[in-house]
């Protein structure tokens, strides 16, 4: 059993509300709250009390979008279940989503059982799967419907990387249909996977080697044609579709359009895409193979209408896609080759603090902000209620948040394990002090005290999100 814990004194944020309130934790959940002074609250003793005046008690994170220990292109993803969950912690996220990997020939059951070893008994904080389709066939089909039963509610498509995970669109429509009925959610990465290999050979052809030319042969129109082929597929099925990755103007054009038509079409942006440009990627030395993601960072105008999309819920949510690989020895595959640089950015760590600093820049409200990285994905992902608010019954995954204090991004004081940061010199005001998860202190004042092993593996209901 966990100590009973009183915080006290802070203004609690949710994405409903923001009150000056105490929070009561009880055997790992939340068991009241009450307007700080009043009766109810000054009646209330608890063996450990946290101070949380002139601070922010927002709901623990939750990162509907991991890539940990992820093979690609020869290597794995440089953070394993154990780091990326620490780091996670410290960043304020208490709760990730991850991917299982079917792979081609193989059941998906397999995949999942592989996730599941990789995962068990090593991470900080409570973590989900999601399934990656990598072979969609009758046999894979009918996995799907096994999974949705046991918790695994959201597959993902990709219309990219032919050979490693691509899906033709015959694939995609079977899936989406299988799971208009059995209430899985299929998530798609939405770039001409197909046409996008013709201009990488063309590019490789005229001697563009560079990191900055992967930017240029992921064209936002091939990511827009995706988009827009997704969400007709969806139609003709009668699924939901979530979008991931989100990175142009024009993809975000697709999805308010099809909203606009009252089609449950979701989708989602990550810090790069909003922080993050082509001037990154363009970055001299070989530097910009930091900034190699798929999809690729844009232009900085691209910004404006990602800022926008969340403003008007054309898109709900903010996930990392934290999927890093070191620029020694990882990165460095690619040189002479942009497209052999491994795709992907660290970023579990900084997400919370950036859409903070995002509030003070008058990008999101408060109350936006805890909406789109921790309510909306609990939501999107059948987990609401359990994570995602502070409120009664919920687990007591809770963050005692310093909105005033200032830091610098660097991979000098970071916790993921990867040699560089995406964010590297950035000045951000904001800082986590203080970690719960399931009423465990993981992160107390600004010091690791949880554990390999606290976190507990969390099975999904289906979409809260849809219809």
């Amino acid at each position: 059993m966990s100590t009973r814990t009183l915080i006290r004194g802070g203004l609690v944020i949710t994405a409903t509300d923001e009150t000056h309130a105490d929070v009561l934790i009880e055997d790992g959940r939340i068991a009241a709250l009450a307007a700080h002074g009043s009766q109810a609250a000054t009646a209330w003793s608890a063996e450990r009390v946290l101070d949380a005046t002139g601070k922010y008690v927002i709901p623990g994170g939750v990162d509907a979008h991991t890539h940990m220990e992820l093979p690609f292109g020869g290597t794995f993803a440089s953070d394993t279940f154990e780091t990326g969950t620490r780091a996670a912690a410290w960043g304020g996220t208490t709760t990730i989503v991850d991917f299982a990997v079917q792979s081609k020939g193989h059941a998906l059951r397999e995949g999942l059982d592989a996730w599941h070893a990789k995962a068990d008994g090593k991470c900080a904080i409570d973590y989900g799967f999601h399934m990656i389709l990598s072979d969609v066939n009758e046999s894979s089909l009918k996995e799907m419907d096994l999974l949705v039963e046991e918790g695994i509610t959201s597959f993902k498509l990709f219309m990219a990387y032919p050979g490693v995970f691509y899906s033709d669109d015959g694939q995609v429509l079977r899936a989406m249909q299988r799971s208009a009925g059995n209430g899985g959610l299929i998530m798609m990465h939405a770039e001409n996977g197909i046409a996008i290999d013709v201009l990488v050979e063309q590019a490789l052809q005229r001697g563009e080697t560079d990191p900055r030319h992967h930017g240029e042969v992921r064209k936002v129109l091939l990511e827009a044609e995706a988009t827009h082929r997704a969400i007709q597929l969806a139609r003709v099925a009668g699924a939901p579709l979530y979008v991931v990755h989100v990175s142009a103007e024009e993809a975000v054009a697709e999805l308010a359009a099809a909203r606009d038509k009252g089609l449950p079409v979701f989708g989602e942006t990550c810090p790069q895409y909003l922080f993050l440009s082509t001037d990154n990627l363009a970055e001299p030395d070989f530097e910009g193979a930091k900034y190699v993601c798929s999809t690729p960072l844009r232009p900085r105008e691209h910004q404006a209408a990602l800022w926008r999309g969340l403003r008007t819920n054309d898109l709900q949510v903010v996930s990392t896609d934290h999927c890093p690989f070191c620029f020694v020895g990882q990165k460095e595959l690619g040189r002479g080759d942009f497209s052999k640089i491994p795709n992907g950015l660290p970023g579990v760590e900084n997400r919370m603090d950036l859409l903070h600093q995002a509030v003070l820049d008058g990008h999101i409200t408060r109350r936006r902000w805890i909406e789109i990285a921790c309510a909306s994905p609990a939501r999107m992902f059948g987990l609401y209620g359990k994570k995602g608010t502070i409120a009664p019954g919920a687990d007591a995954d809770v963050v005692i948040y310093d909105p005033a204090v200032e830091q610098v991004l660097s991979a000098e004081t970071h916790h993921m394990n990867v040699d560089y940061s995406a964010y590297e010199g950035k000045r951000v005001t904001g800082r986590v002090e203080t970690v719960l998860s399931r009423g465990e202190v993981v992160i107390d004042q600004r010091e690791f005290t949880g554990r390999a092993g606290h976190g507990a593996y969390v099975p999904r209901g289906v979409s809260q999100y849809v219809g």
